[in-house]
């Protein structure tokens, strides 16, 4: 069983994968980083100068100082975090939207089929029909 399982991770499908979620990893981090640092604070720009991450509807206000006895945190909805987590979607979408198009483009197209000709039985049938011509 052990022998079975080393050769299932060794193969090249597995690996791949393992690299693709690695790379995807990766991408998640540029995304986040590209969204939260450029494209939030322009879009936030041209709302009216407000920070998404930061709206929220508040339900229960804090009480007392964090870190002390009795403290209560702040229970919100944070809508503008979700917000950024939308942006954060359709660019990770369009993004992968690309890569599939692109990747799609270099995949050589299949060559058509090869034309079908009569089959044998025809073709012995054509020429029994001439035979019998003569």
């Amino acid at each position: 069983m052990l022998k079975e399982f080393k050769n299932f991770i060794m193969t090249g499908n597995v690996i791949e994968f393992a690299v693709a979620v690695i790379m995807a990893g990766a991408v998640g981090l540029v995304v986040n980083g590209f969204v939260a640092d450029i494209i939030m604070p322009v879009v936030g720009h041209f709302a009216g100068g407000m920070d998404f991450a930061n709206l929220k509807i508040i339900l229960t206000e804090s009480t007392g100082v964090q870190g002390e006895p009795g403290y209560v945190a702040e229970n919100a909805i944070r809508w503008g975090a979700w917000v950024n987590t939308l942006v954060n979607l359709l660019i990770v979408g369009f993004v992968m939207f690309v890569i599939v198009k692109a990747y799609n483009k270099t995949k050589t197209p299949p060559a058509p089929p090869a034309p079908k000709g009569p089959s044998q039985e025809d073709l012995l049938a054509e020429i029994r029909d001439l035979l019998k011509k003569q």
